[in-house]
């Protein structure tokens, strides 16, 4: 569609039309974060290279265009260039024959439905609305290399303003998307790219105190952070852990859960405030849940509580989810299309949560096996936990990496053997 940019990859905010080829031309970090996960997920469960293709594209935009030298990454795109929405990205026919050569000027443009007349205001957004055969464009190496020069000329134009703030909501959500792709792809570039984004804001967008800010510009962090600002980093750092599986990181994800509790949590009737307890005093303090372009704060902090609870056990966290499910019903009742991702950690409380504990050691051999096993499968209400040490509860048989599989207060007889495990997986 046009809504996506085929040349420098990331996608626009939204369409202006019903066919989705002209967009609002506009690129934030939020829908590209999202997007990104969707379309891993999306692998996950049909393995079609379409949609790995694309969410790994994202990906190098991000990195390539989006990212500071700190780590951290910029908000959004402007729309905007030269005084003229979308001067960046429109093509004449003309102009493509000129860089590309009249016989693969032609090929491009039949691909990508480019003509003399155009398709916007006189000139052409790239789009494949119309080609039968998008989902092998990106296997043509031909193609790669004739984006690739229309990319190297783009770069010579008068570039859209870039928004450079770092906010600690957004760069949350890019750190999970990050970490959930480099994980399930196995590609150390990009999990490496969300350690670097999480250490930034721990570095930088948090206070001494422990109070977690809401953004930074050249060098200057400001603002106490909102509920999605520490409901989305605990999400990024959630996924970071189960990509890299450093323990510090989901310390960081503890404290700072601790920390929305204190500063959000209505104790009286459930729920989380928008604003915290130490700030601005108003007439009346908000409890947001709309799913809107962004999932609420309070959906993403029932989410990850739950998901803490599997990990580390602490019952207050399951049992403020279980509050908030009650607290929230009926509103979410009268329209269940708006509260989606409310609704995921329901059915993720209702149906009995997953949980997968690894207890190897370093002569484990087929530890990165199993992983990548995990990885293969989509479990999207499940949490991987890596244990190098035994506990009471989980041991180690033979001295060889053993799994557990816990559904609900259930769990699974030790597992050693990676063909049973895999059969095991597919009765999920």
């Amino acid at each position: 569609r046009g809504i996506y940019d085929h040349i420098g990859y990331g996608f626009s905010r939204y369409s202006t039309d019903r066919r989705w080829l002209a967009p609002h031309f506009e690129k934030m970090l939020y829908d590209n974060a999202l997007i990104m996960y969707l379309y891993t997920e999306a692998y996950i469960v049909t393995k079609d290279e379409l949609y790995k293709n694309i969410a790994l594209q994202i990906s190098d935009y991000i990195l390539r265009d989006m990212t500071s030298s700190q780590g951290g990454f910029y908000s959004a795109e402007d729309a905007d260039s030269e005084g003229e929405e979308g001067r960046f990205y429109l093509w004449d026919m003309v102009e493509i024959f000129e860089i590309l050569g009249e016989k693969d000027g032609k090929y491009f443009c039949d691909i990508y439905g480019a003509s003399k007349k155009g398709n916007f205001e006189g000139r052409n957004i790239l789009n494949l609305i119309e080609n039968d055969r998008f989902k092998e464009i990106n296997k043509d190496i031909k193609i790669k290399l004739l984006r690739e020069k229309l990319y190297n000329y783009r770069e010579k134009r008068v570039k859209p303003f870039k928004d450079d703030k770092i906010l600690t909501s957004w760069n949350g959500l890019m750190i999970a998307a990050m970490a959930y792709t480099g994980r399930i792809f196995n590609d150390k570039k990009l999990l490496k790219a969300s350690a670097s984004a999480a250490d930034f804001i721990i570095n930088n967008i948090r206070r001494k105190d422990g109070r977690l800010l809401a953004r930074y510009r050249e060098g200057d962090a400001g603002y106490e952070g909102y509920l999605e600002d520490y409901s989305y980093f605990i999400w990024g750092l959630m996924e970071l852990y189960q990509g890299i599986y450093d323990e510090s990181y989901l310390r960081t994800a503890v404290s700072l859960t601790d920390d929305m509790i204190k500063l959000f949590y209505d104790k009286e009737e459930g729920g989380f405030f928008h604003y915290g307890t130490d700030g601005e005093k108003l007439i009346a303090r908000p409890k947001e849940l709309y799913d809107g372009a962004l999932p609420s704060g309070n959906s993403v902090a029932s989410m990850v509580l739950l998901k803490l609870f599997l990990i580390i056990g602490k019952i207050e966290y399951e049992e403020i989810a279980s509050e908030m499910f009650d607290y929230f019903g009926g509103k979410v009742e009268e329209y269940p299309a708006g509260y989606a991702y409310f609704l995921s950690a329901f059915i993720m409380y209702s149906a009995g949560n997953t949980k997968i504990v690894l207890i190897h050691d370093r002569k484990s051999e087929n530890v990165e096996e199993i992983v990548n096993v995990i990885n293969s499968k989509f479990l999207p209400d499940a949490v991987i936990i890596l244990k190098s040490q035994e506990d009471d509860e989980y041991k180690m048989i033979d001295g060889k990496a053993t799994i557990y599989v816990c559904i609900g207060k259930s769990c699974s007889k030790p597992l050693t053997d990676l063909n049973e495990f895999k059969k095991f997986l597919l009765k999920i």
